[in-house]
């Protein structure tokens, strides 16, 4: 008997332990079929978070509701289709929608306008040229809006980036080497030199790495090669040496971040880190064993004597994902370790992410989590959500749905959630919903007895092919917590001061109480 209660009490602390997850990261799959494979995922402003695969891929598992059906005569796999290729999924109740989009997604790109609307261009076939939108809701009623005005070139493999006007940069995609801003405004095309230079055999410069810089220029890297860009001007203002090691863009495939700006010295100095890649030849000459890149490139674009300075992963891997956590540590998840991007390309998937502390000195920035059992290659997505947690998606190394066999079509999704969520998260009573540039405002906290609170803003990115476009992270300036004699904690901060630091839109604002994160609110700056 005295061995059947200790089996029990040990079982009754593993549930408890899964349940807060106090004892490490762990990984709970929390739909089993959600009916599409997503290829691209974005989280909105209502916590919903919006899946989307390719239309021209035959019949989902996912139904149309009502009897509802996509006639389309362009459609290359079913011109009478009654499934769904895209979705919202609901994180509190698990729940999936199926959603109507009419035209080809199939690698097109994406970001969410200042009202929080999500902004869709381009594609293939039918889509390469379309503009679509979807504005989030509440009441289950809002869908794909396929718009009339469309781009100005077709892109296919091309990246969003949102600017502090308001509208949005679409830099490159097959073949292309423009960008163009949509809402267009008056504006024309604009040929982009690194865009054709870097354009090699496999075309390693598809889904370029976009970033916008607090001095108002973009960051705008491909293949192996990087320039400063004055948008205002559509003028290249700097060449940046050329990345040491493989190509690093799509099929190659490596990711990318801007590094978390914070407000000592008034978020001025940007940091930019490029991960991974594949071999040059991988993709073009089917080579599913060759080596991924196993290094990652940080250069500061606004230094004068702007470098790349190396530096090693634990593991090699392409087609990895990072994500900036409210940690302000970068998530390096999902991919393999040998190969590239493309149907059946890659072999040895990469289970275990890599965690990289972008401000610990150099030689201890790197260590690697715990794995998970689901391998996440080609075609595969991992979003930051409200309460902390990483939502995985994904995985399709086929042309169309294959559901047997080796890596095949994955349609469960998982949420991973880092240590840093503990067993008593801080959590908020007092935030401003809407804050306008340079405000102090207060924030109430409730906390254990914190030493140190952190109110770090978080975008929420258009997530694609290892790319998440739009990221971006904020430390705001903070003062020591200040008992309120309620239970909580007054914080004394500023909002961003312009829109080249924080493009107006919606962002999750994070508590991290001695580095215990805890359930972020949407809050709409400017």
């Amino acid at each position: 008997m005295r061995r059947v209660v200790v089996i029990w009490v040990l079982l009754l602390q593993m549930v408890t332990t899964w349940r807060l997850g106090v004892k490490g990261d762990w990984y709970e799959t929390v739909v089993e079929n959600a009916g599409i494979s997503t290829m691209h995922a974005a989280v909105t402003n209502t916590g919903s978070v919006i899946l989307l695969d390719r239309t021209n891929i035959g019949d989902s598992q996912l139904s149309l509701p009502n009897g509802v059906c996509r006639d389309n005569p362009e459609d290359r796999a079913n011109t009478h289709d009654c499934t769904a290729h895209s979705a919202l999924f609901t994180p509190n109740g698990n729940v999936i929608r199926p959603l109507f989009v009419y035209t080809d997604t199939w690698c097109s790109s994406g970001q969410f306008d200042a009202n929080g609307q999500m902004v869709q261009t381009g594609g293939d076939a039918d889509g390469l040229m379309k503009i679509r939108t979807f504005a989030p809701c509440n009441d289950g009623n809002c869908d794909w809006v396929e718009q009339g005005a469309q781009l100005q070139n077709g892109r296919w493999y091309a990246t969003n980036q949102i600017l502090p006007d308001g509208s949005q940069i679409v830099v490159g995609g097959r073949s292309v080497f423009t960008i163009e801003y949509v809402p267009a405004n008056g504006r024309g095309t604009y040929y982009l030199d690194l865009l054709e230079k870097t354009n090699d055999a496999q075309q390693d410069n598809l889904y370029p790495f976009v970033h916008l810089l607090p001095n108002n220029q973009l960051f705008i890297f491909a293949n192996r090669d990087s320039i400063l860009y004055d948008w205002q001007s559509n003028t290249v203002v700097k060449n940046f040496p050329t990345i040491p090691g493989e190509p690093r863009n799509y099929p190659s495939a490596g990711s990318s971040v801007l590094l978390p700006l914070t407000s000592d010295g008034g978020f001025s100095w940007p940091e930019v880190l490029v991960c991974g890649g594949a071999q040059y030849g991988a993709y073009m000459g089917g080579n599913t064993a060759a080596d991924a890149s196993q290094t990652c490139g940080r250069i500061a674009p606004l230094a004068d004597d702007a470098n790349w300075a190396m530096e090693y992963m634990p593991q090699r891997r392409t087609m990895g994902d990072m994500v900036l956590l409210p940690t302000r540590e970068v998530l390096i998840i999902n991919g393999a370790a040998n190969g590239a991007q493309g149907w059946g390309g890659a072999s040895n998937p990469v289970l275990a992410p890599d965690l990289y502390k972008p401000y610990n000195a150099e030689g201890t920035r790197f260590s690697t989590l715990t794995g998970t059992d689901i391998p996440r290659v080609y075609h595969s997505t991992a979003n930051l959500l409200q309460d902390g947690r990483i939502l995985l998606a994904g995985s399709n190394t086929h042309q169309f749905y294959t559901l047997t066999g080796y890596l095949p079509t994955e349609l469960r999704i998982q949420a991973y959630s880092p240590d840093y969520l503990g067993a008593n998260p801080p959590s908020f009573t007092t935030v401003p919903g809407g804050l306008g540039y340079g405000v102090d405002f207060t924030a109430v906290v409730k906390a254990t007895n914190p030493t140190k609170i952190e109110l770090n803003l978080i975008s929420a990115p258009f997530v694609t092919h290892s790319y998440a476009m739009g990221q971006r992270l904020l430390q705001l300036a903070v003062t020591a917590p200040a008992d309120d004699g309620a239970g909580g904690y007054n914080v004394y901060s500023t909002s961003p001061p312009s829109q080249q630091v924080a493009p107006a839109g919606y962002y999750m604002l994070f508590p991290v109480a001695d580095g215990v994160v805890g359930y972020a609110w949407w809050v709409k700056i400017g």
